[in-house]
């Protein structure tokens, strides 16, 4: 059986949770990410212009001989002093991953689509509000150089404004 007080501190902090008033509200499910990807120095050229509005960066370089044997040589993106993004080479599968960004904002959500169709990608889904998930998802989709389906999203009940 359930004392009173435990119940209300689990009531007190789902209430927390839900208005985004705790202390994780901006931590990742992930750590890390990989995704292989065919020409290095595209995928580059591509990540560092299409990720630059969602303040995501290319910002370290892992040397793969200072890791175990056959660790692959890394190209890492990431913000606010965390590389949580990793581009390695390979054969790429573009039906394997689909990676969304958090974006602070719907205008980075456009900044993001606009800086993605200048660097080269196709429309597969213009800013704009996703009512088949939530009237409160913003979004916008492009495929990278691989073909990997890549998303900006806004979720303004998830992601408050920075």
């Amino acid at each position: 059986m359930i004392d009173v007080a435990t119940a209300t501190a689990a009531r007190l902090r789902t209430d927390r949770i839900a208005r985004g008033d705790h202390p994780q509200e901006n931590t990742l499910m992930l750590d890390h990410v990989f995704v292989t990807v065919t020409d290095i120095a595209r995928s580059i050229a591509f990540y560092e212009a299409a990720l630059a509005p969602l303040r995501i960066r290319h910002v370290h370089d892992y040397d793969g001989k200072d890791g175990p044997p056959g660790h692959p040589d890394l190209k890492g993106f990431g913000r606010d002093g965390r590389v949580a993004f990793w581009l390695r080479v390979g054969e790429a599968d573009a039906r394997a991953v689909h990676l969304g960004f958090i974006a602070a904002s719907e205008a980075e959500v456009r900044a993001f689509h606009a800086a993605a169709i200048a660097a080269g990608a196709t429309d597969h889904g213009p800013p704009s509000t996703r009512d088949y998930y939530d009237p409160r998802y913003f979004a916008a989709n492009v495929p990278d150089p691989d073909g990997y389906s890549l998303e900006a999203v806004y979720k303004s009940w998830q992601h408050p404004v920075r």
